[in-house]
């Protein structure tokens, strides 16, 4: 069994979590990946780039992106996971006597957008008229659904397999990705909106989904 990181050997638990070197060097590849593939689907369509145009843009071997991706399209999986993770890490700083609309509505204002953002819009555009993309855009807002489910659950004193738990988690990702398709719809030719615009797509979003069922 192998021992548990130990603070006397040097070890802080600070520099346990942190991704070794090669994860860190794997991400930073899958990210460039991830850039090359966007830039390539968007100045000459998804049909047209094939995986090893792509592995030639970046500079590997197409043998090597296989390795990291098992489709074309799966290859911009880091960069929409980069969005959502941006907004995890944003959530793990709410305040506990702040209201979820509050908050959101307070970090939209004073933070700024991810460095990919305008990258991360071009492909969520693209996600509504290509299936395989929009597979891997519904990928990643699944495989966020866990994390969301923990951070509410932490928050609450509940735990994430309680079905209101579950339910309160799933509407706030909803919320998340029809304030992105939205904000990337609306703003598609006006490359210079940012804070105050996706904080108003945001905010309708999470009011609609607080509402309830109306029906």
């Amino acid at each position: 069994m192998r021992e548990a990181p130990s603070t006397e050997r040097g070890q802080t638990p600070e520099a346990a979590d942190r991704p070794s070197l090669v994860q860190r060097r794997k991400a930073a590849l899958r990210l460039e990946i991830a850039r090359e593939a966007v830039r390539l689907f968007t100045s000459q369509g998804v049909t047209a780039t094939t995986g090893e145009h792509i592995a030639q843009a970046v500079g590997i071997s197409a043998r090597t992106m296989w390795r990291h991706f098992p489709t074309k399209e799966s290859c911009v999986l880091p960069l929409l996971s980069a969005g959502l993770d941006f907004a995890m890490a944003e959530l793990r700083r709410w305040p506990p006597e702040m209201t979820l609309l509050d908050f959101f509505t307070e970090t939209c204002r004073i933070g700024e957008l991810p460095a990919d953002s305008p990258a991360i819009l071009d492909l969520i555009r693209m996600t509504s008229t290509d299936p395989a993309l929009r597979s891997v855009w519904l990928q990643a807002h699944d495989d966020a659904l866990p994390v969301l489910a923990e951070l509410l659950a932490r928050r609450a004193g509940g735990h994430p397999g309680d079905l209101r738990v579950k339910v309160h988690a799933a509407a706030l990702n909803g919320a998340l990705r029809a304030a992105a398709e939205d904000f990337a719809q609306r703003y598609a030719h006006a490359p210079e909106a940012s804070g105050g615009e996706i904080t108003a797509c945001l905010l309708a979003a999470l009011h609609a989904a607080s509402e309830g069922l109306p029906y």
